[in-house]
């Protein structure tokens, strides 16, 4: 930066001679002309001032600085804010948007101040349309720089020449006195302020302990105490403190801060309570004792020593031709971001520039005002502060002064004071309250790196304009709330509905993990627990790029897992990050070829470290999975940076983590039970089918209904005695698991009698006793039982006993179809039953084919397939083996109807070789 200072007498107009004179672009107020200087410059120039700034980011900050010491040396504090936020703006328009040098120029006239800000790139035009709302977006070079101007320059105004493109503004001074700080107009004497005939102001003088060590006369005459009646005594025995609702801050607190003003009560000698006004100054003495001295005087007298607010010629809520203008809208500049971030942000922009400061903060209060969360600063590490909180109640560690304005002049001597700057070099800091209706509602802060930078002066003017943007702040939050809080509810009752669609455990856990990423973090992993004394495993990780995946699941298998703690509520979990961080170091010390590295080991073979460790190396909460009562896991959210996690977002995480473990858990109890269900349904099937010589024998079985391996439909087929074979096939009524117990039994006591040596009609008899002493439970049931014996022929003998089943239908080598049996009655509807059985000779390529009544009762509307249509299948089976038979009958009765068969289905061939 190069400057120069030409101060006194009269000076040559600074610009080139091949100046253009100022454009006028239009109405930007729709009230008149715009505002452009169209008289000659001022003819006496007092000073001047002049300096040029690098196309950096840095240099805004260095040209604030520069105009700031400018005008205060020239003696112009009173318009020094309002200029400086506009050479912010304009100068960042210069070197980050222009990306050109910006050259500043200050001059001094009777009348005012004149400021240009020139860049080096004249094509890049000022999109002036004709009005402030035409002027386009405010983050645009042409937008809130020139609205700024329009809102609170006296005059402004926009030229152009080969080489440069200048704007220029006009700011004039107050009409004060002279040498004054600050002044009020005169007034007739019904105006001013009414006091008694003698303005008394007490003096009191209180020491560190609390107590009073100085009491003046004008003290004695108000309150009547003697000096050596009080000296000693805490000032708290005789102040009556109004305890104001959502203040906290009592006379205690009042006098350990280093300068407060307001209102409160001295009890007297007489016992009355007089109304004072007060004003306390912390100093301390050569010894370096702190004390607090007290100003008094009678409340109505306040305008004795009550700190003037800000008059109308140093307001810029009204601009220089006496048109009023919205102070939010001059603060923030117009228009207003719509959404709360871009508000916040602005916000903090316009405090660090209207205080020359480093950095600047806002905190947000929680509903219930118990906690501060970083919603927006600049000059500090966001990315690790945003949406941290801190209480707000004074404390150890704590943010203790949110709730009324406070200035710390040198953070070095008062470590912890504001635990959001820790560490950041930031010594000087100014924090005043947003509150809305007397409430709380956040916190504005300005940090400067050099010490003692602040006084109550700037802590006023930062109070003045956090009181403009309150309100706007309250209302954005709360409508930002209302959105989130129905965003949620939309998103809790889209993820139920995905949750409770699927009883299987891995896709369960899938809908976990898509649902948490990334609308509520960058990467998640689940873990489950099979039961209370196994450990915690690690079932499933995502991320929202998958070329990450692989890595985090490979970091987080060879570290600890969480501990499965029952608590609610997320919890931060440290791990992952520290040890993506080792690994990332311990790698890059092998590239560098170093060794040693952290003590914090992990077992090598992590992958890509580096990679792992940027997108692992954030913030990682773990909430739990309680089901019943029981953790069965734990759902672990992370971000790759150090910016904490939202409240909010945790609660809708906590309120998915709920849902998401009484899912998991009914999709565990449905596979326990499936698994349990499917094995006992497989005891219930026959073990392999013999063979036997010279017969060839398939069996194709459905049952009915999702996830039934068995049920009211049985056949089997087993050895009884050499030479001799047991064939059977049933149906008993119904379908599912009933059905299936009856079936079960049926099966298991066929075999038992056949072995026995009965015949098949003593075989059938027996297993209708059993049946019918089920009682309640029992079923009817249609079977075909019959005994094989091959010939030494090449024949089969069967005999046969077919008790209320389809028949048996026998397929010669011809073609011809022919019953093999005849009809006789069913088992578990009569105790005495008289059945017969029947010879049937199976010559060499013969086929015995015997359903059950799924196959022949397969419908289409009023169509059926019926013993004819099965008769005219078979006819097509001449020449087939046993399992092509099967496969045909069974093609034949799915491609019948286009529906899915209701009924259970069973096919048994058998064909003599």
């Amino acid at each position: 930066m190069t400057t120069g200072l030409i101060p006194g007498g009269q000076t040559p107009d600074p610009r080139p001679s091949s100046t253009r004179p100022p454009h006028q672009r239009g109405d930007l107020t729709g009230q008149g002309a715009l505002h452009v200087d169209d008289r000659p410059r001022s003819s006496v120039i007092t000073a001047r001032a002049a300096a040029s700034f690098e196309p950096v980011g840095r240099s805004v900050a260095t040209a604030r600085s520069f105009v700031r010491d400018t005008l205060q040396g020239w003696g112009f504090a009173d318009i020094i804010d309002d200029a400086v936020v506009l050479t912010s703006e304009l100068v960042t328009n210069a070197v980050v948007h222009a990306g050109t040098h910006a050259d500043v120029l200050c001059l001094r006239s009777a009348d005012g101040v004149r400021i240009e800000v020139s860049d080096r790139y004249p094509e890049r035009e000022i999109p002036l349309q004709g009005s402030l709302a035409t002027m386009g977006s405010p983050d645009r070079e042409g937008g809130r720089g020139l609205q700024l101007c329009a809102a609170i320059a006296g005059r402004w105004g926009v030229e152009y020449t080969p080489t440069h493109k200048q704007v220029w503004f006009q700011l004039d001074l107050p009409d004060r006195p002279v040498g004054t700080r600050t002044a009020g107009p005169s007034l007739p004497a019904d105006l001013l302020p009414l006091a008694d005939s003698r303005v008394r102001v007490a003096v009191v003088q209180i020491d560190r302990t609390g107590a009073i060590s100085a009491w003046n006369e004008d003290a004695e005459e108000l309150f009547g105490y003697s000096a050596d009646q009080v000296t000693g005594k805490p000032l708290t025995d005789l102040a009556a403190w109004p305890h104001t609702p959502g203040t906290s801050t009592g006379i205690v607190e009042a006098l350990q801060l280093s300068r407060w003003e307001g209102s409160y009560g001295i009890r007297g000698a007489n016992g009355r309570v007089t109304p004072v006004y007060a004003s306390h100054l912390r100093v301390r003495d050569t010894d370096g004792d702190p004390s607090t001295v007290c100003l008094l005087v009678r409340d109505h007298e306040r305008a004795v020593l009550q700190t003037p607010s800000r008059g109308p010629a140093s307001d810029p809520a009204t601009t220089s031709d006496g048109q009023n203008t919205d102070p939010f809208e001059v603060f923030i500049g117009s228009p207003a971001p719509d959404d709360l971030d871009g508000l916040l942000q602005r916000t903090v922009e316009r405090a660090r520039d209207m205080l020359d400061g480093d950095s600047a903060f806002l905190l947000l209060a929680t509903d219930d005002e118990t906690e501060l969360e970083v919603r927006a600063s600049t000059g500090l590490p966001s990315a690790r502060q945003r949406f941290a909180r801190v209480p707000v109640e004074a404390g150890p560690g704590r943010y203790g002064s949110a709730r009324m304005p406070a200035v710390h002049e040198d953070l070095l001597a008062v470590p912890g004071a504001v635990p959001l700057l820790n560490g950041t070099g930031m010594r000087s800091v100014v924090t005043v309250p947003l509150k809305v209706e007397g409430r709380l509602t956040g916190s504005l802060g300005v940090a400067a790196e050099a010490s003692g930078l602040y006084s109550n002066e700037e802590a006023l003017r930062l109070q003045f304009a956090a009181d403009r943007i309150a309100l706007a702040v309250e209302s954005a939050r709360l409508g930002e709330l209302e959105r989130l809080r129905r965003g949620s509810l939309s998103f809790l009752v889209e993820a139920s509905d995905l949750l409770a669609g699927t009883l299987d455990r891995d896709q369960t856990l899938a809908l976990m993990a898509q649902m948490t990423v990334p609308t509520l973090a960058t990467w998640c992993a689940v873990y489950t627990i099979a039961d209370q004394a196994s450990d915690p495993y690690l079932s499933y990780v995502l991320h929202e790029d998958e070329e990450f995946i692989d890595g985090i699941k490979s970091l987080l298998s060879k570290i600890a897992p969480p501990d499965p703690v029952p608590t609610p509520g997320a919890r931060v979990w440290a791990a992952p990050a520290a040890a993506a961080h080792d690994a990332a170091l311990r790698s890059s010390m092998r590239s560098l070829g170093l060794t040693g590295g952290p003590t914090h080991q992990v077992a090598s073979g992590i992958g890509p470290t580096l990679a792992t460790a940027s997108a692992v190396g954030g913030e990682t909460v773990v909430l739990p999975l309680v089901a019943r009562n029981r953790v069965i896991g734990m759902l672990t959210l992370g971000k790759p940076t150090d910016e904490h996690f939202r409240q909010e977002i945790l609660e809708l995480a906590e309120d998915l983590s709920r849902r998401a473990a009484l899912a998991l858990d009914n999709a565990r109890l449905y596979s326990e039970r499936t698994a349990i269900s499917q094995a006992l349904q497989r005891s219930l099937l026959p073990p392999e089918l013999p063979e036997i010589d010279g017969v060839e024998v398939e069996v194709i079985y459905r049952a009915a209904g999702e996830g039934n391996e068995v049920g009211g439909d049985f056949y089997d087929v087993f050895p009884i005695s050499d030479g001799a074979y047991g064939f059977a096939i049933g149906d008993v009524c119904g379908t599912g698991p009933n059905a299936a117990a009856v079936t079960g039994l049926a099966r298991h006591a066929l075999r038992l009698l056949a072995r026995e040596g009965l015949s098949g009609p003593a075989v059938l008899e027996r297993l209708n006793s059993a049946i019918l002493d089920e009682g309640a439970r029992s079923r009817f049931l249609t079977l075909l039982y019959g005994e094989m014996r091959p010939q030494e022929d090449g024949s089969a003998e069967l005999k046969v006993v077919c008790a209320g089943h389809p028949l048996p239908l026998r397929l010669r080598q011809d073609g011809t179809v022919e019953a093999a049996a005849e009809p006789q009655p069913l088992l578990g509807v009569m105790e005495d039953l008289e059945l017969y059985e029947q010879t049937v000779t199976l010559d060499p390529g013969d086929v015995l084919l015997c359903v059950t009544d799924g196959v022949t009762e397969r419908r289409e509307g009023t169509r059926m397939l019926g013993d004819d249509g099965l008769a005219d299948v078979l006819t097509t089976c001449t020449g087939l083996t046993a399992g092509a038979v099967a496969a045909r009958i069974m093609r034949a009765v799915e491609r019948f109807a286009s529906d899915a068969p209701s009924d259970d289905m069973a096919i048994l061939a058998m064909r003599v070789a």
